[in-house]
């Protein structure tokens, strides 16, 4: 009995352990889950206060940064505004007016929009001028201009490779005077271009700088002086005058011949015959020929080679006619024209030497080695003999114009000389007396 007690006290006891160790274990376990809800809780609130913090340190540099950018663009805006004033007004006194518009009763319309005007040919495409080939090679209608001299030099060095043009001309020959101051003999000339239409030449006169004079408007002379420089005789600046012509005697596409005059020549035949003789033929006609004596070889310096040996060195007259080939080549010589400045001084006369020099090296094939202009110089000196009042008569003249022979084209003629020189003043009234008859002027 008493053991039964005992085995059931015991039981009992064992049940009440049982549960008091059940019951701690789930007091502990929901005070875990409440220690761990707890640090949830915690982590969530530290979470939050981190993401609240970075987005105020976000909105706080933004605004910064756009405080900054709204002061930066103001401070731009008015120092640009300020440059964009003084601009303005700087171009508004520096550049020229504006153009005159081109009248719109001058053209007509078409249902394509293209207007073609006969008298100047120059199309316009959606009012437009449109300027064609013709018209951009057309010469200045002034002889004057403001290019400086390497300007017109480069200018007129442009030549174009393709020989044959995509239109027609009619070739012109360029007359260039290269005088003192006036011309003393223009009468002649006027009556020499007088009816000749002036597709067929040009002219351009080269004074000294200090000659103001003026032509007649109605004289073939008028606005055709060019830019010029102080040419003093036996200098380089010779070749620079002679030069500065044909630069600007270039100019004009349609100038195929170039005839270098001084203000003492004179012409023996027409216009007719002279543009003919000039423009159907490939020669050019420059006189060039080796002088063993002082006034030639004596007068080379061996500091010219190796551009210039003295068996290649000649002499000449400086009167030429040429073509435009060889104008271009004389205008943009780099090779020969600077040894001539440095070596060939006073007493050297380039102008003697320099073009038939550089001929005879580089286009003696197609080179005559004559001049068409005839000269005197039987009396001998520094200067050929001068004619006078009386020097002129009809036998002279004769003289000058069929005196010689020579060969033109490969045949035999007796027309040598196209012009003759030095005339002075006093021989105009006779050249004018015998022009019409002797030399058929109109």
């Amino acid at each position: 009995m008493y053991n039964n007690h005992n085995s059931i006290t015991c039981k009992y006891q064992n049940q009440s352990s049982h549960f008091i160790i059940h019951h701690c274990q789930m007091t502990m376990m929901k005070k875990n889950n409440k220690e761990q809800q707890q640090q949830h809780l915690n982590n969530t609130c530290s979470h939050q206060q981190l993401y609240l913090l970075n987005f105020f340190s976000y909105v706080l540099v933004f605004g910064f940064g756009l405080l900054i950018g709204i002061t930066l663009t103001l401070s731009l805006k008015t120092t640009f505004n300020f440059s964009l004033r003084n601009i303005t007004f700087q171009l508004q006194h520096s550049l020229p007016p504006p153009p005159p518009q081109i009248s719109t009763n001058k053209l007509s319309m078409n249902s394509s929009s293209l207007v073609i005007n006969n008298n100047t040919n120059k199309r316009v495409v959606n009012n437009t001028t449109r300027i064609g080939l013709r018209e951009f090679l057309k010469a200045p209608r002034k002889a004057m201009h403001d290019m400086n001299e390497e300007e017109l030099l480069w200018r007129a060095s442009i030549a174009p490779k393709i020989h044959k043009t995509p239109f027609n001309y009619t070739p012109k020959v360029a007359f260039m005077f290269l005088t003192k101051g006036p011309l003393p003999l223009a009468p002649l000339w006027e009556r020499f271009f007088k009816g000749i239409n002036q597709q067929f030449y040009s002219i351009y006169v080269h004074p000294l700088p200090s000659f103001n004079g003026t032509f007649n408007q109605t004289s073939v002379f008028h606005g055709r002086t060019i830019p010029s420089k102080e040419v003093k005789w036996g200098e380089n600046s010779m070749i620079e005058a002679e030069r500065r012509l044909l630069a600007n005697a270039l100019l004009d596409f349609s100038n195929q011949r170039f005839v270098l005059l001084s203000e003492s020549c004179i012409p023996l035949f027409n216009f007719s015959t002279i543009y003919t003789y000039l423009i159907n033929t490939p020669q050019t006609f420059v006189e060039a020929y080796d002088d063993p004596s002082d006034v030639g070889r004596g007068r080379y310096s061996p500091k010219m080679r190796p551009q210039i040996r003295l068996s290649q060195w000649r002499k000449g007259s400086q009167w030429f006619q040429i073509d435009r080939a060889l104008a271009v080549d004389m205008v943009a010589d780099r090779q020969y024209f600077p040894v001539f400045q440095k070596f060939c001084k006073p007493q050297c006369y380039s102008d003697e030497h320099y073009l038939p020099t550089m001929v005879s090296i580089k286009f003696w094939r197609k080179n005559s080695n004559r001049t068409l202009t005839k000269v005197d110089w039987s009396r001998g000196g520094p200067h050929p003999s001068r004619y006078i009042r009386f020097d002129v008569t009809i036998d002279f003249l004769e003289k000058l114009r069929y005196g010689t022979t020579c060969l033109y084209n490969g045949k035999i003629t007796n027309v040598c000389h196209l012009f003759a020189r030095k005339f002075t003043l006093h021989a105009l009234d006779r050249l004018l007396r015998f022009a019409p008859k002797i030399m058929q002027f109109n």
